[in-house]
Formats: structure tokens, C-alpha cells, sequence
């Protein structure tokens, strides 16, 4: 089978996956972004629908005023005696939790802390005997304490029920010596266990490594010279692939009898693959046993055909599971019925360079796409958003009779402004090719476009480089999200509709 790449496009990186029967179920991270931890289903790993999110009410995360990086980070999501478990890191918040749900599409329970431990990318597995093993990285982000060195992979045995710790942590197999070991997982093959870890970074020299043992516990070791594979066993570092930075995978066998790695990648843009303005989305490559090793395919790009559309008028009762606030849930900055038929959303006051705007987003998931919608803006002030972090964010609002369009990169601000038409007001953003004769115009990744009106009367107020949206700019771990959003006042939103392309 060929596999489309990317499988889900867009900010869903740290991808998870779990054959339940003939049902696969996905979790990716969402880290400061609520809803969190969304899930994917599929029956044939290559149509993928969301079904929801596990976390989908306040206190599940501490996330309303936790850091931008922090949050849910790196979920594992496994399935046992009837029970859906994903293990999963409130990164610089409430610690490393473990959600339970007998049902995939919810309700998940509130979480339960694993007593004293820090660390990130949590694994959960079950030796024969049905002891749980909690396999993670030992980068603490959560006691409070100064960041200290990186502890290599750990592992501990855990009570599911309480989320005490029944053993000390334990060192595991850490790789090649390449830095940052991440993304541990476990899996039991024939008469082997096997851990499958990520290591080089999350950038450029992102990989994956492999190593096996007698059982879970260990001890692990890579084989080096006694038939064992050259680590890492996947990597794109130092090609010209159009898929960079793949690793933090997770291993499922295929409907056909198969195995696939589904993993995150970047697909960066520009003459010198400088800029990844999706930043980190999920991939997937084939697998297979060789010797009792894993051998896995390279990531090699294959968009789907055609071109993506998603349409609404507001008329729903609830907004669909993708749309995503900041810190806080979408029910909590806007409502679908103080005005039937649109969205509205209440400025407090705050501005997209803060922590907790009053946004609606909806993720951007091609790289050349565009998104509009109509706002009337009554007395308040509101806008069209494309944003990476509170300090990276691109927008077009409207308000007292002006439309301004707005470029804010880490703290350099510019500003263009145009008279409003009268009455609602449609807003674009378009994501598009740059175009020129110089080599420096085919170095950035796209050309954002800011506009508001329709037909004749639409007018262009900005053109700004994309490179400064992108994760190697930006840096922060997540994507460009396209945001609707209110600075003050009520603001109503109607016909927003997204169009993209790979």
C-alpha cells in the first residue's frame, strides 16, 4: 500500500497510534492549546477522521497559564481489558498524567498524577505477567526545579489504579550518544522485546534507534557489530528529502499483516529547505522484521490530490472538535447562540501578543491555502489571525471604521491601514508562492497575503514574508494556527471558510 504523507497535515505532531481490532486511534500533542489531545480514527491508516479530544473540560490540564511550550506533550495512547489509557506530560504544569477511558471518543477521566516522577514522552506497555511500565525521557519540566541534565531513558513500574510509582526509575537503553533521547516505546516481537526510541533533536538530525532485550525491563542493547542494524534506523539529517526532521515514532502493524512507523516530520520550504511554516505534522513509512530487527522505509513525501475545503456558517449547536483556543476552551471566549447563525466572541481587552486572547482558531494544513470570513464588528474590534506564538502572529482586524493590517515578529511591529466599507466586512489571508526574479525571493517558505473585501471591492493592504511563521523562526513547538479572534467588545464572526493545497 502507498501511504499518503503527510497522513495528517498541519500542528499535530508526537503522533500516537493503536490498533483496536480492525480500529486504529491516534493522539497527537496539543501543548498550550485547548482542546487537548486529539484522536484520530481510521480503518485502513490512511483516512483519518477526529473523534474528539481527550482532554475536553477545565482541570483536566493546568494549562491556563502555563508557558508557551508547555502543556500536553507527547501522548501514548494504548488499549487493554476494555480500557482506552493515554500517558501523557502536562509539560511545566501538573506533571506526567495517565487518562482512562472505556469509550475512545470520551468522556476521559480527569487524569491521574504519577506520583514523583518528571520526565516527558511517557510509554505505558504491559509485561506478560501485566506489570505496568511507564518508559520515559528524564528531562524534567514539571518539579519546579532548574533544568538540569537530561536524564537519559527511564523506566519505572507503575499501579495504574493510584499512579503510584512500584519501583525506583531505572536506566534503560539511551541511544547512540546522540542528544536529546526521547520518545521511548515498547513493543514485545517474537521472542523479543524491543525499544524504539527517537535521539538527535526534533530538528534537523531527528532519528529513530532501535534496540532489544529479553524483556521489558531489559537489559537493551543495539546489536552494534553482532548482526544488529546501523543506528538510527530512520533519519532524514544531512538529505535533500522533502520530509526533514522525521523521528518520535510509534510502530502498528498494517491491515494487510504489515508494519508502519507513524512518526512527526516537517516538510520545510524554499530553494534550501530553510522554513517549515506548518511546523511539525504526522508522517507515516513502512516497516519490516529483518533478523529480528526493525528496518523501516525512508519518509518520502506524497500529498493527497485535490484540494481541501472546510466551510461553515455557524449554524451548528457546538463547534467541531478541531477548533482550538489558547489556555482556555472555545466555549469559554465564544458562543454559537447570543447570535444565531454566527460566532461571537467578547475582547476583554486583551491583544494577540498576550497569553489568553479571545480566539478561535482553526489549523493551518497546507502550505498553500487560503481562509476568509465575514466579521461585523458592531462597536467592538476583532480580526483574521494567522499566528505561531504571542510573539510571531500576522493579522487583519476591523474596527471604528478602520481595517488595520498588522506583522509582529518577536517584538518588530508594522502596521497598514484602510478605511472599512460599511456593514460586515470580509477578511482573507492567502498563503501563496513567492515570486520573483532574485535568488532571496526563493529563499522563504511562502507570501502571506492580508485583504479585506469581496469581488471589485476587495483591496490588499500587506504582503509579509512567511519564513518569520515557521518553526525554525518562531521555534516554538507547535504550528500556524488561523485564528478568529476579538480585542473588545462583542465581535460576530459568519462564513468562514478554509481552502488549501499541497
Amino acid at each position: 500500500m502507498i501511504y499518503p504523507n503527510p497522513l495528517i497535515s498541519g500542528f499535530y505532531p508526537d503522533p500516537s497510534v493503536v490498533k483496536v481490532g480492525e480500529d486504529y486511534y491516534l493522539a497527537t500533542s496539543t501543548f498550550e492549546y485547548l482542546p487537548g489531545i486529539p484522536i484520530f480514527h481510521s480503518r485502513d491508516l490512511v483516512s483519518w477522521t477526529q473523534i474528539g479530544n481527550v482532554v475536553d473540560r477545565p482541570g483536566q490540564l493546568h494549562s491556563e497559564n502555563v508557558p508557551t511550550l508547555g502543556g500536553a506533550w507527547a501522548p501514548t495512547i494504548r488499549h487493554r481489558d476494555g480500557l482506552f489509557y493515554v500517558v501523557v506530560t502536562d509539560a511545566m504544569a501538573r506533571g506526567m498524567l495517565i487518562f482512562t477511558s472505556a469509550s475512545v471518543e470520551g468522556p476521559w477521566d480527569d487524569g491521574i498524577l504519577v506520583k514523583g516522577i518528571h520526565g516527558i514522552d511517557p510509554d505505558l506497555a504491559w509485561g506478560e505477567d501485566g506489570t505496568a511500565y511507564i518508559t520515559y525521557s528524564g528531562l524534567d519540566t514539571t518539579s519546579g526545579a532548574e533544568p538540569g541534565p537530561h536524564g537519559g531513558i527511564l523506566q519505572i513500574t507503575v499501579d495504574l489504579e493510584s499512579g503510584t510509582p512500584t519501583s525506583e526509575p531505572k536506566q534503560l537503553w539511551s541511544g547512540t550518544g546522540l542528544k536529546f533521547p526521547e520518545a521511548p516505546h515498547l513493543y514485545q516481537h517474537g521472542d523479543y522485546w524491543y525499544l524504539l526510541i527517537a535521539e538527535g533533536g526534533t530538528e534537523r538530525g531527528h532519528g529513530i534507534s532501535v534496540a532489544r532485550g529479553n524483556s521489558p525491563a531489559g537489559p537493551f542493547a543495539d546489536g552494534a557489530g553482532q548482526g544488529g542494524p546501523t543506528n538510527p534506523i530512520l533519519s532524514a539529517r544531512s538529505t535533500g528529502r522533502e520530509i526533514q526532521n522525521t523521528g518520535h515514532g510509534d510502530l502498528v502493524e498494517t491491515p494487510d499483516g504489515g508494519w508502519a512507523l507513524i512518526m512527526l516530520g516537517m516538510r520545510p520550504g524554499g530553494m534550501t529547505q530553510a522554513f517549515s511554516a506548518l511546523g511539525r505534522e504526522t508522517f507515516i513509512t513502512e516497516a519490516r522484521w529483518e533478523n529480528d530487527w526493525l528496518v523501516a522505509e525512508p519518509v518520502l513525501l506524497n500529498p493527497r490530490e485535490g484540494e481541501s475545503v472546510f466551510e461553515t456558517d455557524f449554524d451548528e449547536q457546538t463547534l467541531s472538535p478541531q477548533w482550538i483556543s489558547i489556555r482556555q476552551f472555545p466555549a469559554e471566549v465564544s458562543s454559537l447562540s447570543e447570535r444565531p447563525g454566527w460566532l461571537t466572541l467578547t475582547g476583554d481587552g486583551s491583544t494577540l501578543d498576550d497569553q489568553r486572547p479571545a480566539l478561535v482558531g482553526w489549523r493551518q494544513q497546507h502550505p498553500w491555502a487560503t481562509a476568509s470570513v465575514v466579521i461585523d464588528p458592531g462597536t467592538g474590534l476583532g480580526g483574521l489571525s494567522v499566528r505561531y506564538d504571542e510573539d510571531h502572529h500576522y493579522e487583519i482586524e476591523v474596527g471604528e471604521g478602520r481595517v488595520t493590517a498588522r506583522a509582529s515578529v518577536a517584538g518588530i511591529r508594522q502596521t497598514w491601514t484602510h478605511d472599512a466599507p460599511k456593514g460586515a466586512t470580509t477578511l482573507s489571508i492567502d498563503f501563496i508562492r513567492s515570486v520573483g526574479d532574485s535568488m532571496l525571493s526563493a529563499l522563504t517558505s511562502d507570501i502571506v497575503v492580508l485583504s479585506a473585501g469581496e469581488g471589485d471591492d476587495r483591496f490588499e493592504l500587506a504582503r509579509v514574508d512567511g519564513r518569520y511563521l515557521s518553526q525554525e523562526t518562531a521555534a516554538s513547538f507547535t504550528g500556524r494556527v488561523i485564528g478568529l479572534y476579538a480585542v473588545r467588545g462583542t465581535v460576530a464572526f459568519d462564513s468562514f471558510r478554509y481552502a488549501g493545497k499541497d
